[in-house]
């Protein structure tokens, strides 16, 4: 069966012309198991930095402990566009924000049929005498969904380890669900940090950054948002948050704050995040990307170096996190979801959602891997 390759497309902003341009495939990866008798399948996959839509991938066989699910939702992040600007080495199947339906699991057959979610860090040989702290999060022998040797999921199957899944309330629509994976994220900044109380800046109004501001004032942290532009401050406006913008600077200069989350999925956000911490202050970092060899970000990052010794700035990474509460936040409805869609392209039209969701200001993209519509959502709450 043919397939046609496309190049990612480069610009860190803008689609290039040239973001679509065939080139000759990669070799078929024969790691894939086959079901026998079963058609292929249709996947978004990444090799050696070119991005295509391949439909000769064999469905895959769950193996021991593993489940077969097919996908039915899936969302496009910052990590994935990073990952095809070659922030990791990754080649495979993209894709770690799902839901889907359990189609067979020899080991759990209770699993078939259910609506699942599931943690993306899987390390199912460990004993526990890693010495991570949190294991499969920080085991060195872990894979992770769609990131590292670990096929993902925008794909028609995979498989999932049973021991990640989780089941999806039947109040909860698949638009929602398929947040479970950003939200717990963002759920990860009050475990790692004391927000009640705080005075808390979140830096980048974008998928991410909108869903920890949420998460941070539900759980008591006075909470404004600063965007680069007026334009990209309109949603937190309408989600309630108080807002600067990093265009126009308040007279004085930005207020200080002792928590600080950067999210913009920038380098030049760590030094902006450090001007705005108050001495003694924590800045959670929430972004992941790609060198950028045609820029400096970190020109005069000595500086910024040099502030948090001198004023004692804390800095937590953070990543995962967890999945059961991000599924009962969005039960109940505190984080609302709804505005940050923007469009769901079908499985077949991947590179053009790849292509939109990487523009500058893009809400959330999600592709839907069973039917072959595009829906538009207006930003409304």
């Amino acid at each position: 069966m043919s397939r046609t390759v496309y190049h990612a497309a480069p610009d860190r902003g803008q689609p290039s012309d040239n973001a679509l341009q065939p080139t000759l495939p990669p070799p078929i990866d024969g790691s894939h198991g086959r079901r026998d008798g079963l058609p292929p399948m249709r996947a978004v996959h990444l090799s050696q930095g070119q991005l295509c839509l391949r439909s000769d991938l064999p469905q895959p066989t769950p193996a021991p402990g593993e489940a077969l699910v097919r996908i039915q939702l899936a969302g496009i992040c910052s990590t994935d566009l990073e990952l095809v600007r070659g922030y990791y080495p990754f080649d495979g199947i993209l894709g770690h924000e799902f839901v889907g339906v359990v189609e067979a699991c020899e080991d759990a057959p209770e699993w078939i049929g259910r609506r699942v979610v599931a943690t993306i860090n899987f390390s199912p040989d460990c004993d526990g005498t890693c010495g991570a702290e949190r294991c499969p999060e920080h085991c060195p022998d872990r894979t992770v969904l769609g990131i590292a040797q670990r096929d993902g999921i925008f794909s028609e199957y995979a498989t999932i380890p049973v021991a990640n899944l989780l089941e999806v309330p039947e109040s909860l629509p698949n638009e929602v669900a398929v947040f479970a994976e950003p939200l717990a994220a963002a759920a990860r900044i009050p475990e790692q940090v004391d927000v009640r109380n705080q005075d808390a800046v979140v830096i980048g109004p974008g998928r991410l950054g909108l869903l920890c501001a949420q998460v941070l004032r539900h759980e008591g942290a006075k909470v404004t948002v600063i965007g680069r532009s007026e334009r990209s401050l309109e949603l937190p406006r309408e989600l309630g948050f108080p807002t600067l913008s990093a265009e126009t600077p308040p007279e004085g200069g930005f207020p200080k704050a002792p928590l600080i989350i950067e999210s913009t999925a920038n380098a030049t956000g760590l030094r902006f995040a450090v001007d705005l911490c108050s001495p003694g202050g924590t800045i959670v970092l929430k972004s992941t990307y790609a060198d950028d060899p045609e820029a400096n970000p970190f020109a005069g990052f000595a500086s910024s170096l040099a502030q948090i010794v001198v004023n004692e700035i804390r800095v937590v990474g953070s990543r995962c996190g967890p999945f059961d509460r991000a599924l009962e936040l969005l039960s109940s409805g505190v984080v609302q979801t709804a505005p940050l869609l923007e469009k769901t392209y079908p499985l077949d039209e991947a590179m053009v959602a790849f292509d939109y969701a990487a523009r500058p200001g893009v809400r959330k993209v999600l592709l839907d891997c069973e039917s072959d519509a595009i829906f538009e959502r207006t930003n409304s709450l």
